[in-house]
């Protein structure tokens, strides 16, 4: 599980989100369905929100309701929440055929979050107490 911090920012570190058997979906979306100029994108994103702490560009990164935000380097949408302690975890990633957010990518970015927050209260998100 060492590849779950997607990026180290000044204010914000950035993961992505694994299950208790080690699948992290969006890092496999990443790999199935990346270009290269569409990696470039996302992690200049990432860069941003992670050294700066905002995009202000909703065109880039927006609030969805309920605690999940969404990254959105075109075509490509990261479900994602904001945890204590200055962390970001990505849950889920799709990519965009509608206008509006499909109903189960934001209720599995819910499960996601709740699951992790569970995880992380237990002590067992990340195997070994931090």
């Amino acid at each position: 599980m060492e590849d779950y911090i997607a990026y180290q920012g000044e204010i914000y570190q950035i993961e992505f989100y694994y299950t208790e058997k080690g699948r992290c979906q969006p890092r496999e979306y990443m790999l199935e369905k990346f270009t290269g100029s569409d990696a470039k994108k996302f992690a200049h994103l990432l860069m941003m929100m992670g050294d700066t702490g905002q995009i202000r560009n909703e065109q880039k990164f927006r609030n969805e309701g309920d605690r999940i935000f969404t990254f959105k380097p075109q075509p490509h949408r990261f479900l994602c929440f904001f945890f204590e302690k200055g962390k970001i975890i990505i849950t889920n990633a799709f990519m965009k055929k509608q206008q509006k957010l499909p109903k189960a990518e934001k209720e599995r970015a819910l499960r996601c979050k709740q699951d992790y927050e569970e995880r992380n209260r237990k002590g067992t998100y990340y195997g070994k107490e931090k």
